[in-house]
């Protein structure tokens, strides 16, 4: 079922689509805001590493570029004859201490985080807690745009991973209760939309908000802007969106019985990530994930040190949100379509061929001139950002509903440990090499190693859904001897 049907069949759950798309709008941009106000941030708190860089109160004449100078002394010494420096040797917005507040800082307790509430969402009210983790997040936000010192902002990073765990957990679960089988890809990708708006939101109210200085506060209200709205919307949440009833899966309506006791789950939990299958999946989605992160913490900077001037606020404003709605919702509708013919497995097909086909359009922006650059990204992202909703969607269809939560959880616990901490890979390769060549390895790059990780994946779910039609076929044989379906089940087991 394609986008126009979804809108056309579905009524009340398609508004609670559109609450959780806007959730997740704001999940991202409170989240990327950082990386668009490093830069004026570090300048004022103090933070990160120090550069060379463009007097903006001076109008630069001849060769002069500050970036390539590497001392202070180098950067400070070149005046022009009113003797005012064309460069200022300050605070730039990235090193170790950046890299942690977009990584560590925020993954671990966010993973963290996320596990414990995906245990108690499959229990409790999700509603309740996904409203109450948007408003606490919201809080953190704004609270960030008073912070003086850089453990300030440290403390708060932390606060905000604990909020921004309760999103996707909840809102995957609530919306494969809400949406069947063959709309829940289409779903997915609608709902992954809120990354991009939110993530090219962040661009707009980063850079104009930043320099309309409003107050004479500078970046500071781009974080007061972008944590007001989590209030409203939480509002609303609690009084308009319905707790779904669970939806079964097949096996569950076979009549297979479960208890919602903790170590119970717990132990489905664990044997169903020892699924070779999911484990695959799991790896290839961290490495793909890992990528990006890197790209997404490292745009603002990338472009400031090589395109000053290359109005990365206007471009990474729409840019995103074009490209990457596109395709994750492409990606859902290719894999709903692909499911119906060959299972999961037609699914992550779709994952290995668009990583592959992305990679190009994403070397490209590194490489190509602005506004070039950003032209390139849109298919970077169209064909790139397949994998998002399609990854989301294998994993809850590999899982039981009653631990479909949780499991969600555990495996964005997983994923988000390892792409979230990856922006550390940054530093020291730069300094090996330098800041286009690091991004070329860890973003394009990762984009090919993902994808070759998602053909082992589906080499492992052959293998694994062939083992198991084996295990019907042995069962049915035991059946067609003289045993009943119980006595069979028993023989097999014995067997086994």
């Amino acid at each position: 079922m394609n986008l126009l049907q979804l809108f056309r069949s579905e009524g009340y759950p398609l508004y609670v689509l559109c609450v959780l798309l806007v959730t997740y709008l704001l999940n991202q941009l409170d989240r990327y805001i950082l990386a668009t106000t490093s830069a004026p941030m570090a300048q004022d708190i103090h933070f990160g590493d120090k550069g060379c860089l463009d007097n903006s109160a001076v109008t630069v004449t001849g060769n002069i570029t500050c970036k390539g100078l590497a001392s202070e002394n180098s950067c400070t010494r070149l005046t022009n004859p009113n003797s005012t420096q064309y460069c200022l040797w300050d605070y730039n917005g990235s090193g170790e201490q950046f890299q942690f507040l977009v990584g560590p800082a925020f993954t671990v307790v966010y993973t963290i985080t996320g596990v414990v509430l995906g245990f108690i969402a499959d229990i409790w009210n999700r509603k309740y807690i996904l409203a109450v983790c948007l408003m606490f997040w919201s809080g953190v936000t704004i609270l960030t745009g008073f912070t003086q010192q850089y453990w300030h902002v440290v403390l708060l990073r932390f606060a905000l991973g604990m909020g921004q765990a309760g999103c996707t957990p909840f809102a995957a679960s609530i919306i494969a209760d809400y949406f069947p089988e063959e709309m829940r890809g289409s779903a997915m990708g609608f709902y992954n939309w809120g990354i991009y708006t939110g993530y090219g939101l962040s661009f707009a109210i980063g850079n104009y908000i930043t320099k309309a200085n409003i107050n004479g506060q500078g970046w500071r209200w781009a974080y007061f802007i972008s944590g007001i709205p989590g209030f409203l919307v939480g509002l609303l949440i609690l009084l308009t969106v319905k707790e779904p009833e669970r939806r079964e899966t097949v096996k569950e309506k076979e009549g297979n019985s479960y208890d919602l006791s903790p170590l119970r789950k717990l132990r489905t939990i664990l044997r169903t990530f020892l699924n070779p299958s999911l484990m695959m999946l799991i790896i290839a989605g961290s490495v793909r994930n890992a990528a990006g992160y890197i790209w997404g913490n490292n745009t603002q900077l990338f472009f400031d040190h090589y395109y000053k001037d290359s109005q990365v606020g206007f471009w990474m404003s729409w840019v995103p949100v074009v490209g990457g709605c596109i395709g994750v919702l492409f990606g859902g509708f290719i894999s709903d379509r692909v499911v119906k013919r060959v299972g999961p497995q037609g699914r992550i097909w779709v994952l290995v061929l668009s990583q592959l086909c992305a990679a190009p359009f994403a070397t490209m922006t590194l490489y190509l001139e602005p506004p070039y650059a950003f032209p390139a990204l849109i298919p970077s992202y169209i064909i790139g950002e397949m994998w998002v909703g399609v990854t989301l969607a294998v994993v809850v269809e590999l899982v039981p509903s009653y631990i479909r939560t949780s499991t969600v959880a555990v495996y964005l616990f997983i994923i988000t440990n390892i792409g979230g901490n990856s922006p550390l890979l940054v530093p020291p390769l730069r300094r090996a090499t330098s800041l286009r060549t690091a991004l070329t390895i860890l973003f394009p790059g990762l984009y090919v190693a993902g994808s070759l990780l998602f053909v082992l994946t589906l080499l492992v779910l052959r293998r694994d859904i062939k083992k198991v039609q084996q295990e019907e076929e042995k069962r049915e044989l035991l059946v067609n001897d003289g045993e009943g379906p119980e006595e069979a089940g028993k023989s097999y087991g014995a067997q086994r």
